[in-house]
């Protein structure tokens, strides 16, 4: 009997003998296609790539010598690591001193080690302090002593080939002035540093140095041009406390004929008048004993007025060039406009203190207008003051 649909006639399949595991239908099996291999030029051995200009020397020094052909690329290597960071001194300089005790074996290579180490300490800005550590460790740890001498005594011997042309120097022009003034506060920092150990175990310091520098502030204040003076000032606020009680220690009278050169240049001097005033402060920074705090003075607020060394703790900035300068420096406020010029801190504001950033800030827009008394008794009172240094 019909059910009321028509049946579609079955079609004949052919006879499936194969076992059937369920009743599900059998589902085809995926193709798995397989990439071509490509032939890779690479190699795990090849040497790790390194963009141009990129220094690979950041990691704390650990594979030895051979992968430096010659002892100058060597210690270049490691002076320039050490000025990009100077923190790695303490740990790494171990390592440093034993590797050239047994590359550092001939009076050739002590020589070029001791002209590498002071190429950088008087090339480099900045570098004169960690060059001037450097050469005090070394001076201790190296163990070679060649027929010309060990490490401390060549080094002297190339700082007196520089100290013999001092009259010379300071005349010349300003390129050479500034290689000398280089030399001079390098040499500063040496006289501070470099230990020479006696035969009982005392520790004194080289006395060669201090006749040295002696010599080297006659010959910037024989030459009273602004950058020379300025050299001198920077060096006797380095060494002058020390070198006045080595003096004085001897019965000299030193420091009070450097001081008498200083006021006779103030006085007759054609330098600037940011220079002078430089001269002027180091007089006063000196009649304070250097700055050294004694624990029972009575304690007073330190005003510009009061304390000589009022400004000896502004911070150090550095140019585009990477020259460091503080405010004791004549042209200070240009170089500090440049640097806030290059930082771009006030992209958002113009001279006269408009904003240009957008909308105003609705809190600051609701306040009210007048100053609290105490606060606009003290913007008067720094009003003023920055009125009369500015005159100063």
């Amino acid at each position: 009997m019909s059910d009321g649909f028509d049946r579609a006639p079955e079609q004949t399949r052919p006879q499936d003998n194969s076992p059937q595991l369920n009743s599900e239908p059998a589902m085809a099996k995926p193709q798995v296609v397989v990439a071509p291999v490509l032939m890779s030029k690479l190699s795990a051995n090849a040497p790790e790539f390194y963009p141009s200009g990129y220094s690979n020397f950041t990691e704390p020094y650990e594979d030895g010598v051979e992968d430096y052909p010659t002892l100058s690329e060597y210690v270049q290597d490691f002076l320039n690591h050490l000025t990009e960071q100077p923190g790695s001194f303490e740990t790494e300089i171990d390592q440093f001193a034993e590797t050239l005790n047994g590359w550092v074996t001939t009076d050739d290579a002590l020589q070029e080690l001791v002209e590498l180490v002071y190429q950088q300490a008087t090339s480099i800005p900045n570098f004169s302090y960690m060059g001037a550590r450097l050469c005090n460790y070394l001076s201790h740890h190296l163990t070679i002593s060649s027929q010309s001498g060990n490490f401390r005594q060549l080094l002297l011997q190339r700082c007196r080939t520089e100290y013999e042309l001092r009259d010379q120097a300071a005349k010349g022009d300003e390129a050479a002035r500034k290689r000398f003034h280089a030399f001079v506060l390098f040499l500063g920092e040496l006289y501070l540093k470099l230990e020479i150990k006696g035969t009982n175990g005392q520790v004194t310091r080289a006395d060669i140095l201090q006749a040295g520098l002696r010599e080297l502030l006659n010959a910037l204040f024989a030459n009273p041009v602004d950058d020379n003076l300025i050299c001198a000032v920077k060096l006797l606020k380095l060494t002058g406390s020390v070198l006045e009680d080595a003096w004085k220690e001897k019965g000299k009278t030193d420091m009070e004929e450097v001081i008498q050169r200083i006021e006779n240049v103030v006085l007759d001097a054609h330098c600037s008048r940011d220079v002078k005033q430089m001269l002027l402060k180091l007089v006063e920074l000196r009649s304070s004993n250097w700055g050294r705090v004694h624990v029972t003075s009575t304690y007073r607020e330190a005003t510009p007025e009061n304390d000589p060394n009022y400004f000896m703790n502004e911070p150090t900035f550095y140019t585009s060039d990477g020259v460091p300068f503080t405010a004791a420096d004549p042209d200070y406020q240009e170089k500090y406009q440049e640097l806030l010029e290059r930082e771009d801190l006030f992209a958002d504001y113009e001279e006269n203190g408009t904003d240009l950033s957008g909308a105003g800030d609705p809190y600051l827009d609701d306040l009210d207008d007048e100053m609290d008394p105490e606060i606009e008794e003290a913007y008067e009172k720094f009003c003023l003051e920055s009125e009369r240094k500015q005159k100063q």
